[in-house]
């Protein structure tokens, strides 16, 4: 089976989510598709009306109601912010930023202070982003285009990185890692919500571009996740895997076993 190069990926990848930030803020990632169990694979569970997506990923209703619509695209696996602990004044990057929902949440919990800054690689998303910021009327927030193995950011300048089911979508998760590490100030943090098997994944589906950007081919084993974290230098590494996250990422696409070997996890590690 052919091998895709990173590039390739990359380059479908910002296509597939620049895309996705093109459509109307009403359309959404969760709209209906053409079978009750079937979605649009990406990244987004169904359910009831009376449960958004976002809240069965840990976020509250008041976080949903706090910022713009359209800043939640439902691409989501959890809430980095849960975890994250913010503290008036830091800085706080965070990967693949999309259409900002999780930084205008990060920038109302600093409340003025600090600043918060996204890199996305798809231009589409930073437009939207920017936007959904100005509506939100946060000054203390900016959008970067870039590649999260690429940082556009300064050495040593943050103090805490999110993200949230993104690293997953990444051909180089360690050179991800790497740049992270560079990025964080001492005694900086990463807390991040994103996709892991645990089990290997696929033959069949690690080369298919399509599970790659449903949030599914892409995720590495625990392990490797641990593995590559300490191996850029990070400490008090801890990846908790949620396993009451299967039943929603069964509905991700329409390969219905890929719940047997990826959850959703939690991801928190210090320089």
């Amino acid at each position: 089976m052919k091998e895709l190069d990173a590039s390739e990926i990359r380059d479908y990848v910002r296509e597939r989510y620049g895309a996705l930030a093109a459509q109307s803020d009403n359309a959404g990632c969760c709209r209906p598709a053409k079978s009750p169990n079937q979605k649009n694979g990406c990244g987004c569970g169904g359910g009831d009306a009376a449960t958004t997506y976002a809240e069965k990923l840990g976020y509250s209703a008041d976080d949903i109601a706090g910022v713009p619509e359209g800043a939640d695209l439902g691409l989501g696996c959890g809430n980095p912010l849960a975890l994250a602990s913010i503290k008036p004044g830091e800085t706080v990057l965070d990967l693949g930023s999309g259409a900002g929902f999780d930084c205008l949440l990060a920038a109302r919990q600093l409340q003025g202070t600090g600043r918060v800054i996204g890199v996305d690689m798809a231009p589409p998303m930073i437009t939207k982003a920017r936007h959904n910021a100005a509506k939100a009327g946060f000054a203390n927030v900016e959008f970067r285009l870039g590649e999260i193995e690429h940082l556009p950011v300064a050495d040593g300048s943050v103090d805490l990185i999110i993200s949230n089911c993104v690293i997953n979508l990444s051909p180089e998760k360690s050179q991800v890692y790497r740049e992270a590490y560079r990025v964080l100030k001492l005694g900086g943090r990463l807390a991040i919500a994103d996709v892991v098997a645990t089990q290997p994944v696929p033959e069949k589906l690690r080369h298919k571009l399509a599970a790659i950007g449903a949030c599914v081919a892409g995720a590495a084993l625990v392990h490797d996740v641990k593995a590559m974290l300490l191996a850029a230098g990070f400490a008090r590494v801890d990846v908790r895997p949620r396993e009451n996250s299967r039943r929603i990422v069964a509905e991700w696409t329409e390969w219905k076993d890929v719940a047997d070997f990826v959850v959703s996890a939690y991801v928190t590690a210090y320089k």
